[in-house]
């Protein structure tokens, strides 16, 4: 049993030679995982290069050539050599036609938010409740939204043609009188009638993503809401509608910043007219780019453009969205703690 001891024992001392000298001071030790670490930067830089490189492409690309042709004066012939500074911004800012298109595309916005909203809202809670033929009620509601703009907005065209179209002969059908220059070239009507379009075009997607986010409330709080006798009503504002608000909230966000870039459907539908009823920002830049040649106003709006986005997108992040962000980490850190 001495033996085997003392064999055993005159085995492991070279292995423990080895450890010791691993373990002396003059030795440095190797930091554990770093081989890990390093496997990890390059798995991000390898995900997320095709989208910096996207992203370089398309936006700041353009973005850059847009503050580049903003302060030169330039109709689209020849080199750039007319430097004029910040005038076009000056001209574009004391434009009557550029503020009208700023108020237009804030109504816009505002009105597809009011609008869309509380259809949006409560469309979703009549399909989320069981009902016969309820996943054709979603499709077509939801079809508008998947068809292109284009199409869209040329199907609309037709059907809002003054005394031909359809609209107007359903209306002179049950009585009614409509405006001579028909709903698109009347100025007073035109652009509620374009976001009256809109609400149909895109009413969809906000019953889609309200429609998801129900799915994520627990049935069980509505069953012990109806144990207490909560109204339907009462259980709607005080369980669905607050869990619904990160989605709520997202939605808003996206409706906001596609709102004031609106470019597609006012187009097709007026072209910016009558008189420039529902010229937007976009229907600006091009008429003064593709059809004025003044390419560096065309610059100096779309960079403007690019500025209003832009700062409302990081306001809404800051005051609206955040809260969302921070009860995410609180719940994550209530996980971990658990």
């Amino acid at each position: 049993m001495t033996e085997t001891a003392t064999a055993v024992s005159g085995h492991d001392a070279p292995v423990a030679r080895r450890a010791q000298a691993r373990r002396a001071p003059g030795r440095p030790e190797r930091p554990a995982g770093r081989s890990d670490a390093w496997r990890k930067r390059l798995e991000i830089a390898l995900f997320i290069t095709p989208a910096l490189v996207l992203i370089a492409l398309f936006i700041a690309w353009p973005v850059f050539y847009a503050v580049r042709f903003s302060v030169y004066k330039w109709k689209g012939f020849g080199p750039l050599a007319d430097f004029v500074g910040l005038d076009n911004y000056r001209l574009v800012l004391q434009d009557p036609d550029f503020l009208h298109a700023v108020g237009h595309n804030f109504t816009i916005v505002a009105g597809s938010i009011i609008v869309q909203l509380p259809l949006g809202l409560g469309i979703a809670l009549l399909l989320n409740r069981k009902m016969w033929g309820q996943g054709i009620l979603r499709t077509i509601i939801f079809v508008p939204y998947v068809l292109a703009e284009v199409v869209a907005g040329v199907v609309w065209y037709q059907l809002l043609q003054p005394q031909y179209g359809m609209v107007d002969a359903i209306l002179g059908k049950v009585g009614l009188t409509p405006p001579e220059q028909g709903w698109l070239g009347t100025p007073e009507y035109a652009l509620w009638t374009v976001l009256a379009v809109l609400t149909w075009k895109y009413l969809g997607l906000a019953v889609i993503l309200f429609l998801a986010g129900l799915q994520s409330v627990p049935e069980e709080l509505y069953e012990s809401a109806q144990l207490d006798g909560a109204s339907w009503w009462q259980v709607q504002r005080k369980i669905t509608i607050p869990l619904l608000g990160p989605t709520i909230r997202t939605w808003c966000f996206l409706s906001m910043i596609g709102s004031l870039q609106l470019f597609d459907m006012v187009w097709i539908l007026t072209g910016g007219g009558p008189a420039g009823a529902t010229t937007t920002m976009a229907t600006y830049l091009i008429n003064q780019g593709t059809k004025s040649h003044n390419y560096g106003i065309a610059g100096a709006a779309s960079v403007i453009l690019f500025v209003i986005a832009f700062v409302m997108a990081i306001l809404y992040q800051i005051f609206i969205l955040r809260r969302d962000t921070q009860d995410e980490s609180r719940k994550a850190r209530k996980k971990v703690k658990a």
